[in-house]
């Protein structure tokens, strides 16, 4: 018998660890790229800062969820000093099942009449 956590324990995530996942979704970012993806996906409505990431981004190392690379850009691209950090397979198992459970609350919230239904 393993006792390997599943991605439901770790739910539901807190905000700032769901838009982390979604940002490096697509690509390695380092700390700085993370908190500018955010800022731009949420229209400026989140803002992550320093503390706020960096805290983050050292639980999400420990629990599996992302981890860093050690691949680098070009040199004359690139500061020496950053971070780069990737989303896990356990990473994205955990945000697909934070995904589901969203989708689930809005469909009882439809249910209740606090969403609009979709337009036939």
């Amino acid at each position: 018998m393993t006792n390997d956590p599943t991605p439901e324990q770790f739910l539901p995530l807190p905000p700032a660890t769901l838009h982390i996942l979604l940002a490096l979704a697509e690509t390695d970012r380092h700390g700085y790229a993370i908190m500018q993806d955010v800022a731009q996906r949420t229209g400026g409505a989140l803002k992550l800062g320093a503390g706020t990431l960096y805290r983050s981004v050292q639980r999400m190392l420990e629990q599996g969820l992302i981890s860093e690379v050690s691949s680098r850009p070009a040199p004359e691209m690139d500061d020496e000093r950053r971070r780069y950090y990737r989303i896990t397979a356990f990473g994205t198992a955990v945000a697909r099942a934070e995904a589901q459970r969203l989708m689930d609350l809005v469909k009882l919230a439809r249910v209740s009449g606090f969403v609009p239904r979709r337009a036939q």
